[in-house]
């Protein structure tokens, strides 16, 4: 009987030299590749057994190094690994979307409602999961093969047979599924949301494995970087298939975007010229093509020799050693792509035109100062007509008078070039009120592979697709220049920004809440500001700035959170060394200027500080005004153009920006430049909208008395308790209801003008007088110290603005004649507005009384006692002889007294107590004050006694003290002088700020004068500067 004939399984012996191992790791992928493609589906049990074996896989290829090195070069194992993950696709989507996908073929988006997927998801739960516990093992294990001691080997072997193409696949495959389950309506029942929850996780775990995978593909390999910005930014599944030869992508600003058939033929042909394995991987290819018994008929997709070139081991395409020379009159499109050597001209142009405004031109000044008050009325006039009705546009619109507040730099300053108003302010007042409030991140759909991917994922997982950006378009992370001197990873930085999908990724991880929520220390905020690095090196910050606005917003959250991002790469990473030198050569060429990192930061600079003044500051002061006209009662409530929620981002913008003004204010080298763009001024126009908009809050009373306020007691007595326990306290009152938009206290804002004020005036380090020559006369010139004597006054919305104040006050008047002379005319005209005030005042009003002087009576004057504004009735020791006796009670004064008590006079040189003004006496003092808002006239004291005594009462009842001056000399001396010295104190304080102010203005030997720490405590206004100076 003849023996029969076994089948040779292995015909082309490629496994026959393989170890255990990877025999059944191959069979275990051709299993799963039958299973998944119904040829035929395994049972439960073989399934089990299936799963087990590629979890030993797993396992071994995370713990020992030898197994990933074996596995990572057999490129039969790449082969089944690929066609086992396809065929999973393939049926996940399937059960998950209703539509299989076919291996080769691109998956595009699919447009399915989301309870579709829902019902589909909870339908096919159970083979789902496997399905998805299985596919994120095969990525594991993919992940792992990367991992190995010459990763260039693995990486041109998964090249080779297109494995990316399954992994681009899954991340459009998770894509499709989350973001239509994660936004839609949940199932009623609990079991079906347990279980679309669980499928949700799985699918989240897919798409973070997909996304370590393509990193480990593309680290240090800039030919596969190139192919994956290719896959995702320029061939993504939702973008036009079929543009036209002269389409382009949207266009940001002035500048035309790129023609997309170009740039896609251009950086095609550059993947195809750089396309070469290393010696290893290419011998590895060739032998296992030699070996395998190859159909002519009927080639290997799984392994398309016939269609790469990435089998030959020196391309002869990519060895252009010449320069770089672009031949317009070429036929062939693939011969003038390898003639110019670079990875795109029609990148190239582009970039020319959009990369940082003024390269040239370092004179370009900034706006003017004085434009600032014409703009700021153009945005009320814009704020006010948003919500307008139709029939008082159509007026407007109808003579042609109407106008946007863009055109406000050309036509009130010529002398401004027209091309920079182009980058920083274009259509911001043209609101859609139609539009939805979301369309304000992004302005219509956002296409791209990559973008729904931050709204999915949570910060931990997200961080592998930020290190993908960050790997690609770091100039750091790079290999250096080309033979043709071009950085490849400025180059796909520039693709990012040029393409639509590349500017919805980037506004979409600005606004990621994990940017917002975390310090600057974590690593998503850490790869976050590298990645805006490498926009700022690539001249094309202002381009993302202008790419993420929305024209609803003053500012919109993605810029926010760039400028967060600059402000901390200025303090870190871009802070300039003391030779700071921002000037070019006078005859260089614009790539040299723009490779100067000192250039390169003076431009981005003005840019930001231009956006500054002829946007962000004339709508905020704009909006401020608009408060102040509520106030005023001369706009009505309801009419205020705009809400808390668009308040809230205007105050998070504005104070980000003030933020990032006092960051250069800091920098002694960058600081002139605030200072030559008159920075000042914008300054001192905030703080003035301030005052108008906003009411000052004053000191909350349970922080003041450290006592928290209780709740009103409304319940009735409860039954004592058998327990004994105290009864429940009250239910808390409900939550305040919102403040209406028109009273928003914008706080915070007053602060940091300030802070950047005093920045401005400090001055150069290593010195402490005097302070900054030019910020001074600015100040004055702008009328700046009253709207600094203003912050004197406590606002609850702006702690700690007084102690800030101080500051600037020092350095203001520190060495500045012009200041002080405008403070001693500030001060001698509040005096001659008091004495004028203080003529026309009737009898019994608390101050001098003219008949009460023309009766030999003395003054009644007020000063304050322990911080309590108290009226004291007084005797000057140089006032007439006949005045020497009783002084007549003034009822007005002292309404709680007893009519029987007669006040006496405290005699001068008694106990070293003078009336005299001109001594140590009691001078007067105003009753206002803005710290409590007391008056005077409300509690006061008179100093009265009987027979010899001296006696402080006062008229709300309050404790009063009594000093008897016949007890002894000794005894009344004492208690006299400690009332003297009380009240000199208390004098001393009215004066202390203007004296303290004054006296910085004289110079000493060592150079200046420290502030008066009593400075905190003592409240400085109109009032109480108007009221006295000694000589």
């Amino acid at each position: 009987m003849a023996s029969p004939v076994r089948l040779d399984t292995d015909p082309s012996h490629q496994w026959r030299e393989s170890p255990i191992e990877e025999r059944s790791f191959a069979a275990t992928l051709i299993t799963l590749e039958g299973h998944y493609m119904q040829a035929p589906p395994l049972g439960a049990q073989n399934f089990a057994r299936t799963m087990g074996m590629i979890s030993k896989t797993l396992e071994k290829t995370h713990t020992y190094k030898d197994v990933r090195e074996m596995l990572s070069v057999n490129i039969g194992v790449w082969i089944w690994l690929r066609r086992a993950i396809s065929a999973a696709i393939c049926d996940l989507n399937e059960k998950s979307l209703g539509v299989r996908s076919e291996p080769f073929v691109a998956t595009r988006f699919i447009d399915i409602t989301t309870p579709e997927v829902t019902a589909l998801i909870v339908k096919n739960y159970i083979a789902l999961k496997e399905a998805l516990q299985m596919l994120n093992k095969l990525m594991h294990i993919a992940r792992n093969l990367l991992v190995t001691t010459n990763p260039e080997i693995p990486q041109n072997l998964s090249a080779a047979v297109n494995f990316d193409h399954e992994v681009i696949e899954a991340i459009c495959l998770c894509v499709n599924v989350l973001s239509k389950g994660i936004d839609g309506e949940m199932p009623e029942d609990d079991a079906s949301r347990v279980k679309l929850n669980e499928i949700t996780e799985l699918y989240k775990k897919v798409l973070v494995t997909s996304l370590q995978q393509a990193h480990n593909w593309i680290a240090k390999n800039d030919r596969n970087k190139m192919a994956f910005w290719y896959r995702v930014f320029i061939e993504s599944p939702d973008v036009e298939s079929n543009p036209e030869p002269d389409d382009r992508y949207d266009m940001v600003g002035s500048v035309p975007s790129p023609r997309c058939m170009h740039l896609q033929e251009e950086v095609c042909n550059w993947i195809k010229r750089n396309t070469v394995m290393c010696k290893p991987a290419a011998a590895i290819c060739q032998k296992f093509f030699e070996a395998k018994e190859r159909d002519k008929k009927k080639p290997d997709q799984w392994f398309p020799y016939e269609n790469t070139s990435a089998f030959v081991y020196a391309n002869p395409d990519a060895s252009n050693d010449g320069p770089s020379t672009w031949d317009p009159d070429e036929k062939d499109k693939f011969s003038q792509d390898r003639k110019y050597g670079r990875v795109s001209h029609e990148l190239d142009e582009w970039w020319r035109q959009a990369r940082l405004p003024n390269s040239m031109d370092m004179d370009n000044p900034q706006f003017p100062a004085n434009f600032l008050n014409d703009h700021i009325r153009q945005c009320e006039e814009s704020l006010m007509s948003r919500y307008a009705p139709a029939e008082s546009l159509a007026g407007a619109s109808a003579d042609g008078s109407e106008h946007h507040a863009d055109e406000a730099p050309i036509q009130d300053w010529q002398g401004q070039p027209q091309q920079e108003t182009a980058h920083y302010a274009t259509d911001y007042d043209e609101y859609d009120e139609e539009a939805d409030d979301d369309d304000s991140y992004g302005e219509g759909p956002m296409t791209g592979l990559l973008t729904e991917i931050p709204n999915i994922l949570d910060p931990k997982q997200i961080e592998a697709l930020h290190m993908i950006i960050k790997s690609c378009i770091l100039d750091s992370a790079g290999s250096g220049p080309t033979r043709q001197g071009e950085s490849l990873q400025q180059a796909r930085c520039r693709i990012m920004l040029a393409t639509e999908c590349g500017r919805n990724l980037l506004r979409e991880m600005l606004v990621f809440i994990a940017v917002w929520e975390k310090e600057d220390q974590s690593l998503i905020f850490q790869i976050s500001g590298q990645i805006v690095l490498a926009l700022h090196e690539s001249c094309l910050v202002h381009h993302a700035w202008e790419a993420v606005r929305s024209p609803k917003d003053i500012m919109s959250p993605a810029q926010t959170v760039l400028l967060r991002l600059i402000t901390h790469l200025v303090r870190t990473v871009l802070h300039p060394s003391d030779t700071y030198d921002p000037s070019p050569a006078p005859v260089s060429q614009p790539e040299t200027r723009l490779a100067d990192p000192d250039f390169r930061l003076n431009r981005m600079l003005h840019y930001f500080y231009t956006i500054f003044r002829n946007r962000v500051a004339p709508e905020c002061i704009a909006l401020m005004r608009i408060q102040g006209q509520v106030r005023a009662g001369t706009i009505d409530p309801a009419d205020f153009p705009v809400d808390n929620w668009d308040l809230e981002r205007a105050k998070d913008g504005l104070m980000q920006f003030l933020d990032f003004l006092l960051t250069v204010a800091d920098i002694h080298v960058l600081r002139q430049h605030l200072i030559d763009y008159d920075a000042v001024y914008d300054l001192i126009k905030l703080l003035e909208g301030l005052d108008v908009a906003v009411e000052r809050a004053p000191f909350p009373i349970a922080r003041r008395n450290d006592v928290p306020l209780m709740a009103p007691h409304t319940m009735s007595n409860p039954q004592p308790s058998s327990s004994g326990d105290p009864p429940p306290p009250p239910p808390p009152p409900p939550p305040p209801l919102a403040d209406p938009p028109h009273e928003f206290p914008w706080p915070g804002i007053k602060g940091q003008v300030l802070s950047i004020l005093a920045a401005l005036l400090q001055p150069p380090p290593g010195r402490h007088s005097p302070g900054n020559p030019t910020v001074q006369l600015q100040i004055v010139k702008h009328n700046g110290i009253v709207a600094l004597l203003n912050c004197c006054l406590y606002d609850d919305n702006n702690r700690f603005c007084r102690e800030r104040t101080q500051l600037c006050l020092k350095w203001l008047m520190d060495g500045s004649p012009d200041a002080a002379a405008f403070l001693q005319n500030l001060i001698s005209a509040n005096q001659a507005q008091h004495l004028n005030q203080v003529q026309r005042t009737p009898s019994g009003s608390g101050t001098v009384n003219r008949q009460q002087a023309g009766a030999g009576m003395q003054p009644v004057q007020t000063i304050r006692v322990d911080g309590i504004p108290t009226a004291v009735q007084i005797r000057s020791a140089s006032a007439p002889a006949a005045t020497e006796g009783v002084i007549p009670p003034i009822n007005a004064m002292a309404p709680s007294r007893s009519p029987t008590h007669s006040p006496v006079s405290v005699k001068n040189g008694t106990n070293g107590f003078n009336g005299d003004s001109g001594n140590n006496g009691i001078r007067g003092h105003d009753a206002g004050n803005g710290d409590g808002g007391n008056n005077g006239h409300d509690e006061n004291n008179a100093v009265h006694g009987d027979n010899g005594s001296t006696e402080i009462g006062q008229a709300n009842g309050r404790s009063t003290e009594t000093y008897d001056f016949e007890d002894g000399p000794a005894t009344a001396g004492v208690e006299a002088a400690s009332l003297a010295q009380r009240l000199e104190e208390n004098r001393n304080r009215s004066e202390e700020l203007v004296n303290g102010i004054l006296a910085l203005t004289r110079s000493n030997e060592r150079g200046g004068r420290l502030p008066n720490p009593e400075f905190a405590d003592v409240d400085v206004d109109a009032d109480e500067t108007e009221e006295e100076e000694e000589a």
